[in-house]
């Protein structure tokens, strides 16, 4: 069935998005997935399916949802980072979460980013398999401490 990636503006949308992203962020409440909204840099994208891509029309079946920023910061390159990643858990394994990474890829592009990036938390071996599969790079590590 045809794919499409646009954008979350709407609340409808929003409302829509939140219980995907939620199965990656259970351990959070609504309210601080709701907050990402109001940062300045966020942009949150569905990746909806039965869309004609042709009709410019809507489908109203969002299957996964990916927030991104530009950002300056891995390499001081130009690059698209991904901060959330979800495809609908029971879509899984249909092939939804490379068709979502390449809109993500061709997006950046079209923004001239040099690199697509992102983090996976490092006891999280079925992501890290299937990032890598689609050909992302561990370039290094992630370092953090509480403030």
């Amino acid at each position: 069935m045809p794919t499409a990636l646009r954008e979350i503006r709407s609340d409808a949308g929003w409302d829509a998005a939140v219980p995907v992203l939620r199965q990656l962020w259970s351990h959070r409440d609504e309210a601080f997935v709701r907050s990402w909204r109001e940062e300045d840099d966020y942009r949150l994208f569905g990746l909806y399916e039965g869309v004609d891509r042709g009709s410019g029309g809507g489908g109203d079946d969002l299957v996964a949802v990916a927030g991104v920023s530009i950002q300056r910061v891995f390499h001081h390159e130009r690059h698209l980072w991904i901060h959330d990643f979800v495809v609908d858990e029971p879509r899984r394994g249909e092939g939804l979460g490379e068709e979502l990474l390449d809109e993500l890829a061709d997006w950046g592009r079209e923004r001239e980013c040099e690199d697509l990036i992102l983090g996976c938390t490092a006891d999280n071996d079925e992501a890290r398999a299937f990032y890598e599969h689609q050909g992302l790079e561990v370039w290094g590590h992630v370092m953090e401490r509480g403030l």
